[in-house]
């Protein structure tokens, strides 16, 4: 019976490791061929397929220069708008979650279920109201279009109250209101240091979000010299830039280095926040 139990076992486990490694396969392929082909040139592409880096990543580079893709304002422009959306995300979403979390007011069930609502409605339905609404602001061709109404993100307001959920002591904030704190003050220097780890994850989604927002921004934003990389990138597709196909592959892995760099260093924020989100006593 034990043998029997051992051997199910260790043959499940060889089973999930076997499909493990398929799905990592799956998805590491088209990303190692796309900063492969950043490193090939333009003949050496239309030959076929090549798991090996080339030699033309500098020469690639310079085509980009060439052609005028500024890669540099591209790059600052595009952190500005992921760093800003980031911080107003996670501020204004976990500022929502901890009022419906904490406090007990009429229509409570409703709001929360009308925000699960809003999740599930892509933005492309709403695009054209969006663009009338921002354009009767002014705001058409700014940043704040697409920083702003990040204050009443659906997304950030379900994950930071489905965290909080889970880490939210009555108690402490009951005792912080008996010595005289004020509802802000509780919620900035209590419940925000404690939900630092939630805070994080989420600010990680919201800066890959924003750094890959190409759909609004290219809506939204006109002049050139506020493109984002993603923009810029879109650019390259011209009649001039079309048969290069190395600096084509080049721009398209500068938008997706960064990505990958912050989540290597802070993968284990990501893991962490949503296991602990995901226990509620």
């Amino acid at each position: 019976m034990l043998n029997n139990y051992k051997f199910n076992t260790t043959l499940m486990r060889i089973l999930v490791y076997v499909v493990l490694v398929i799905l990592v396969i799956i998805t590491i392929i088209p990303l190692w061929l796309l900063l492969v082909n950043a490193t090939r040139s333009t003949t050496e592409i239309q030959q076929g397929l090549s798991i090996l880096p080339s030699t033309h990543l500098i020469d690639n580079y310079q085509i980009l220069l060439s052609k005028g893709l500024n890669v540099s304002r591209g790059f600052s422009n595009s952190l500005f708008v992921a760093l800003a959306s980031t911080v107003v995300t996670v501020y204004f979403s976990l500022l929502t979650a901890y009022g419906i979390v904490v406090y007990e007011f009429k229509g409570k069930r409703f709001f929360s279920n009308f925000i699960v609502v809003l999740v599930m409605i892509p933005m492309q339905l709403t695009i054209i109201g969006f663009f009338q609404y921002m354009s009767r602001l002014g705001l058409t061709d700014n940043y704040a279009s697409l920083i702003l109404p990040l204050i009443a993100n659906a997304g950030g307001v379900f994950f930071g109250k489905q965290y909080l959920e889970s880490m939210v002591i009555q108690d402490l904030i009951d005792a912080a209101r008996i010595d005289g704190a004020s509802e802000l003050k509780i919620f900035h220097s209590i419940m925000f240091p404690l939900a630092m780890p939630g805070a994080a994850t989420m600010g990680i989604f919201a800066f890959v979000a924003s750094w890959n927002n190409f759909f609004n921004a290219f809506i939204l934003i006109t002049s050139l010299d506020k493109y984002t990389l993603p923009m810029l990138v879109k650019t390259l597709r011209g009649d001039v830039y079309r048969t290069e196909y190395g600096a084509i592959y080049l721009g398209l892995a500068l938008t997706v280095v960064p990505v990958i760099i912050l989540y290597a260093l802070f993968s284990r924020y990501i893991i962490s926040g949503i296991a602990m989100g995901a226990v509620k006593e």
